[in-house]
């Protein structure tokens, strides 16, 4: 079976990998082509902006959560069903663990799904030098994956200069170029770009850069690259999930018939970084998912037995959290009575007793824990972790789950119950608050990593269900 698929990729975070992505995506819709998304590493955002252009999920691949296999496996969950796989890469395409190790790089998902590579470089204040630079990573291209450049903030002079010294020199083919043009520039902040939601006119920019693109870029020589990514990688991916998915076949099949627990998943402005594949677990494994919001709901769902609560910016909503005293006394109550609780980042900062804004102002929040949180106006932690239980509660003796922290809050109870270690320096230091049916910390976790953090969690929610009945 062939499956068409391209990595946008660049040298370093900034230079326009999201809005190229963005376009493509569009021209493979206005194609007729049917197009699934995927983001490498941890990145939560940019699969949002990816859902704007395609109105479906788009998931997160990140070879230090899944490993190779298992990586390959969640591909071709997906891009079977699909007309072409579009990936966009993270940070630099060579930059993973520790910012030197291949794991976790765009480079290590591209080599082991063998997906070629179109490379956006941010050519603006360059003349020569972008070549050399281009040649670099050439250079370090072992697996010759690099197919294309796109040359990111160009005029359409400085393009036809480049071009030819691109195909002479590097062997490369320049696809085309996008001119500079503010209009269509996405602002960040400190967790990254702003939410598609916060985006003044996004969808008409998104449209500005799709119509752009397709005047400047060969389109056609890009789904050319993509149609020639390997066959037989995909095939034996494919194989490599269909085995998953017997492994797992015994434990769905316990479950069959039972009454699905409901978990209470949060989700607004304030609650919105999930991994797709986190909820595609749960539910695979039996539970139903069902949506509620802390800003604006009043208590939560009538017979849930589970709560999940993700991260996002509970920060930037503080009030309107804080005037929902329903909502936080609801959260409070059900923690007090034991219901089974994922809180992670965001959603663990709206657990606390208060959260203090960047400004000092402090607002009550949900007090399942009795402490404050705070903003540190630095980086706190950042980067991969793989987490070990002090006890064995949602995790085999032994065992670990990944995930990644990135915060610039603090607590003044961070919890002892957990251990992360830091992959590339073996660093550890205490986090999470546990006990037999919560698990609330920092860290961001990957249930694929270790899919007995995922059933454990469904056990609880039918252990409580039965109760509550």
């Amino acid at each position: 079976m062939k499956q068409k698929r391209v990595m946008i990729a660049a040298p370093k975070s900034g230079s326009g990998k999201t809005v190229v992505t963005c376009a493509f995506l569009a021209a493979c819709r206005q194609r007729g082509l049917q197009a699934v998304s995927f983001k490498c590493g941890p990145d939560y955002i940019d699969p949002m902006f990816h859902e704007k252009m395609l109105h479906i999920p788009s998931k997160n691949l990140d070879t230090f959560f899944t490993g190779e296999e298992k990586t390959k496996a969640l591909f071709a969950e997906d891009a079977g069903t699909k007309d072409i796989a579009v990936i966009e890469g993270v940070m630099g395409l060579y930059d993973g663990l520790g910012g030197v190790r291949e794991e976790g790089s765009s480079y290590h998902l591209a080599k082991v799904t063998k997906t070629p590579v179109v490379l956006v470089v941010d050519a603006k204040g360059t003349g020569r030098t972008i070549l050399s630079m281009i040649a670099g990573l050439l250079a370090y291209d072992r697996e010759h994956l690099i197919q294309g450049v796109i040359f990111n903030r160009a005029s359409k002079g400085y393009f036809e200069t480049i071009k030819p010294l691109a195909r002479e020199e590097l062997k490369i083919a320049a696809l085309g170029f996008l001119p500079e043009q503010k209009a269509l520039h996405i602002e960040s902040r400190h967790l990254g770009l702003l939410l598609p939601k916060e985006v003044q006119s996004l969808e008409e920019k998104l449209t500005a850069a799709a119509e752009a693109f397709a005047q400047t870029v060969c389109v056609e020589r890009m789904l050319q690259i993509a149609e020639h990514a390997d066959t037989q990688a995909y095939a034996q991916a494919a194989c490599t999930r269909r085995m998953l998915q017997m492994e797992d076949a015994p434990y769905i099949s316990r479950l069959a018939g039972r009454d699905k627990p409901v978990i209470a998943v949060a989700k607004d402005e304030a609650f919105c970084f999930y991994y797709a594949d986190n909820i595609k677990l749960l539910q695979a494994y039996g539970a139903k998912i069902t949506y509620f919001s802390p800003i604006w709901d009043d208590k939560l769902p009538d017979n849930c037995h589970a709560l999940l609560l993700g991260g996002g910016y509970p920060e930037l909503y503080a009030k309107q959290l804080s005037r929902n005293m329903t909502m936080r006394q609801s959260v409070r109550q059900a923690a007090a009575d034991k219901m089974p609780i994922v809180a992670e980042c965001g959603g663990f900062l709206y657990l606390h007793s208060a959260l203090q804004d960047q400004d000092g102002n402090c607002y009550e929040m949900a007090g399942a824990v009795p402490a404050a949180c705070f903003y540190t106006g630095k980086l706190v932690r950042f980067g991969y972790v793989a987490l070990r239980e002090k006890q064995s509660f949602f995790l085999p003796a032994g065992g670990t789950i990944k995930g990644h922290e990135y915060h610039y809050y603090d607590s003044a109870k961070n919890g002892t119950d957990a251990v992360a270690v830091k992959p590339a320096t073996g660093k550890e230091y205490p986090c999470v608050i546990e006990n037999e049916m919560q698990w609330m910390g920092f860290p961001h976790l990957y249930y694929p990593s270790n899919p007995c953090f995922a059933k454990a969690f469904l056990e609880k929610a039918l252990r409580y269900s039965g109760r509550s009945h």
